[in-house]
């Protein structure tokens, strides 16, 4: 039997959500073994005074399959 488990990250990336994104499961796949999928929550973008995006966060949930 297979038992999956999900941990929730929060990211942010002054590029883009991609890059937020790319990011978030390039970090959890260093501390995470098995990591099998990510699916996306959430996302945000925070605005700077002049009223540009100056961070994209993205809240996701990654699953990983934890070791026999």
């Amino acid at each position: 039997m297979s038992v999956v488990k999900v941990s929730e990250i929060k990211v942010s990336s002054t590029l883009s959500f991609d890059d937020a994104i790319k990011e978030g499961i390039a970090r959890a796949h260093k501390t995470l073994r098995n990591v099998k999928s990510a699916w996306i929550s959430d996302m945000e973008v925070i605005v700077d005074d002049s009223g540009n995006i100056s961070e994209y966060r993205v809240l996701m949930r990654v699953s990983f399959m934890l070791d026999d």
